[in-house]
């Protein structure tokens, strides 16, 4: 099966820091159709450099939500004109030939291809595989959007619930899966995703956490316990390892 072109939507909020990267990668790697930037409101110079890729591609259509993570995809998904489309965070890299290694996974019955995501830091072999199978396994519980290839059919009529400014990703997954198609976790197209400096912080870690908590089904929570604890220790063996080098 053969796509010619896609719709990628990118949420965006305060996302300077990393986004010029992450949209080259897109135009790079992604027959794009349009860029669907959707913008929480940001107040530094997160659209001074949407606007300079508007100059340059003649294909980017901006929104504004002030909602949740919800809403802004809801508005995202309501603007794809393609037959699939693409989520992409603003905060990672996607792979070089991204969609080309993805194409041979598009199939009659597959609603759904997730690239894994790659912590920047992530430096050591034996970490990167350990790494890589816990993501692999949350993905299987919750889904994921940091670089996602969607059939839009399946999802032109989702109403996703406005409050789920987290696991929305778990429920566009279940969605698909509904329909009785597919969602396909692969290690290979993937991204490299550059976590947010709270990250590397204990307060920060614990925030996340408890972000995912206030909205998150207890079943998923349950399952996440153990998945969830490894990025955790791992966050923190980062936090110590960063003092003792700066020290």
């Amino acid at each position: 099966m053969n796509i010619m072109l896609i719709d990628v939507i990118v949420l965006t909020k305060n996302s300077e820091v990393y986004l010029e990267r992450c949209l080259k990668a897109i135009y790079e790697n992604i027959p794009i159709n349009n860029l669907i930037i959707v913008d929480g409101y940001s107040t530094d110079l997160t659209m001074n450099i949407v606007l300079e890729f508007k100059k340059k591609y003649d294909n980017i259509l901006i929104l504004k939500d002030f909602g949740t993570r919800a809403t802004s995809r809801q508005k995202g998904i309501e603007k794809v004109k393609t037959d699939w489309f693409m989520f992409v965070d603003s905060d990672v890299v996607l792979c070089k030939k991204w969609y080309n290694k993805a194409k041979p996974l598009i199939k009659k019955n597959v609603g759904l291809i997730w690239g894994i995501e790659v912590w920047s830091t992530i430096r050591k072999n034996k970490t990167l595989r350990l790494f890589l199978l816990v993501t692999r396994k949350i993905f299987e519980i919750r889904g994921g959007t940091h670089d996602t290839l969607i059939r839009t059919e399946l999802v032109k009529d989702i109403v996703i619930p406005k409050e789920l400014h987290v696991f929305e990703d778990a429920y566009i997954k279940e969605w698909i899966s509904k329909k009785g198609y597919l969602s396909i976790p692969c290690y290979s197209p993937f991204c490299i995703h550059f976590r947010p400096k709270e990250v590397w912080t204990i307060k920060g870690g614990l925030e996340i956490i408890s972000e995912s908590l206030k909205l998150g089904r207890i079943s998923i929570i349950a399952k996440l316990t153990m998945a969830y604890g490894f990025y955790f220790i791992y966050s923190m063996y980062q936090i110590f390892t960063r003092k003792k080098i700066s020290q």
